[in-house]
């Protein structure tokens, strides 16, 4: 009896992965087949198991062993609050694939609270896309507020700001961060500091139930270099003093410890701060985030993660 309820549970496992591969990672039959090690016929039939046990919906439904068990083990590895780690797909490239579903799932679970929340956001591709996976709701008894700036010193905006979208998504009141990512010296940033609407964000930010945070790597791949927020001298610098990772544009080396002067000095992002009343979830995976993710987590920069069944491994190794 026992072993019956073991091969239906490793049965709907199987289901489930094949549903996640076909309608999540938009995998042919064929492709399943092979990475599950089957044939094409049982991969047509795990997926049709997934659908008809309604496993599948839009998102995953399903808790795939191998994931909640790298799920404990990162709680217990890390201490972290809360863990989602997602089916990875090996051939795919992208850096979202799964995570967006799992962080707007996420949201979407606070948003559903009658009790208002207040919601704070980082920038970058990982919340961005997110969001983008979000239904459309009505939460007006939440605010959402933007940790970070979305201007380079050009004047140019970055694609990746989520506040205006996620507002049209929710109708709920938001509070954008009018101010650049990186001011032009320290003495601007204290400048900026002053403004009274500024202040406000930054206090409304403190007082956040939840955070929503991108963690970015750095080198020649880096977002805030390719979106044009600092130079490759400034990245070559802050590589040469350790930093391995940055959130909301604030640099960071291996232990989690922010790197003292260089762009930290002017960055004017609000700091996120993971405490046992403050959940900050970071959103990443792919091997160029094995680094920035373990600083964060070492540095308890972060208390909840949200990643991929291969990332979660690299980590625990």
């Amino acid at each position: 009896m026992v072993k019956t309820a073991e091969n239906d549970l490793a049965r709907l496992d199987d289901a489930a992965r094949a549903g996640w591969l076909y309608y999540v990672a938009d995998n042919s039959q064929d492709e399943i087949a092979r990475k599950l090690g089957v044939s094409r016929q049982v991969a047509q039939r795990l997926v049709s198991l997934a659908v008809s046990r309604q496993l599948i919906k839009v998102r995953l439904d399903h808790p795939i062993a191998a994931c909640m068990a790298l799920v404990e083990k990162m709680k217990a590895r890390y201490g972290l609050r809360y863990c989602d780690v997602v089916p990875t797909d090996p051939d795919s490239k992208s850096s979202v694939l799964g995570t967006a579903q799992a962080g707007a799932d996420y949201m979407e679970r606070v948003l559903r609270s009658p009790v208002p929340k207040i919601l704070a956001l980082g920038t970058g591709r990982s919340v961005r896309a997110a969001v983008n996976q979000l239904p459309k709701m009505d939460c007006p008894q939440h605010k959402v507020v933007s940790l970070m700036g979305n201007i380079a010193q050009d004047g140019s905006a970055s694609f990746y700001d989520v506040i205006s979208n996620i507002a049209d998504r929710i109708n709920a009141p938001h509070y954008p961060l009018p101010v650049p990512v990186y001011a032009a010296n320290a003495e601007e940033k204290q400048e900026i500091l002053k403004l009274r609407n500024v202040r406000q964000i930054y206090e409304l930010a403190a007082k956040a139930d939840v955070t929503l945070v991108g963690i970015g790597g750095l080198g020649e791949d880096a977002a805030l270099l390719i979106d044009g927020f600092i130079d490759r001298h400034e990245m070559r610098t802050l590589l040469n003093a350790g930093a391995v990772g940055e959130i909301g544009g604030r640099a960071f080396d291996s232990q989690g410890v922010y790197l003292e002067g260089l762009t930290n000095a002017r960055v004017v992002s609000a700091t996120t701060l993971a405490s046992a009343n403050a959940q900050v979830i970071g959103i990443a995976m792919g091997p160029a985030k094995r680094s920035p993710i373990r600083g964060a987590l070492n540095g308890k920069l972060i208390n909840g993660l949200i990643t991929d069944e291969a990332t979660a491994a690299a980590l625990l190794e």
